[in-house]
């Protein structure tokens, strides 16, 4: 099953496949070579250090390429606008109570970053939105009860 995920959410997971391959794992590689010229592996920290943190690379290494494999790669640019919410768009919300104004991100879940106004394409809010349009009213259930947003516009950034 494919999985969404936006351009750029594509490009920063090549981009750390690329370093793990090609910085990481060689500085990997030459500290277990160092550490095995100490001799005795059995009591070797600095060997058992590199060894271990060659699992953890390897393991990232092969999840990502798991993810990349299995993503469906969405560019929201190349989608026609019609002000639909749809995956990989930038929504701007307005608060119906208190007129406070909010911008989210449409991403895939590993994309999802709060700090970042990416919002999981999973996520309550995002699910409430997707095929809503411009000017209409969502309403979505928080752990504090209900809110009403407006959508006061949809991008495709």
């Amino acid at each position: 099953m494919k999985v969404p995920m936006t351009l750029e959410g594509s490009v920063r997971l090549r981009e750390e496949l690329n370093h793990l391959k090609s910085v990481l794992r060689p500085q990997i590689i030459q500290a277990i070579s160092t550490a095995r010229e100490h001799g005795d592996l059995k009591e070797n920290a600095e060997y058992h250090a590199a060894k271990e943190q060659q699992g953890f690379a390897e393991g990232r290494i092969k999840e990502i390429e798991s993810k990349l494999a299995d993503a469906q790669v969405i560019d929201v640019t190349k989608i026609r606008h019609t002000g639909k919410v749809v995956f990989g768009a930038t929504v701007t919300l307005v608060e119906v109570k208190s007129g406070a104004e909010k911008r989210y991100k449409i991403v895939g879940e590993d994309e999802a970053d709060l700090k970042q106004n990416k919002i999981s394409v999973m996520s309550p809010l995002a699910r409430a939105l997707v095929g809503k349009s411009e000017g209409d009213a969502v309403v979505v259930n928080a752990p504090n009860g209900s809110i009403e947003y407006e959508i006061d516009k949809v991008e495709h950034l």
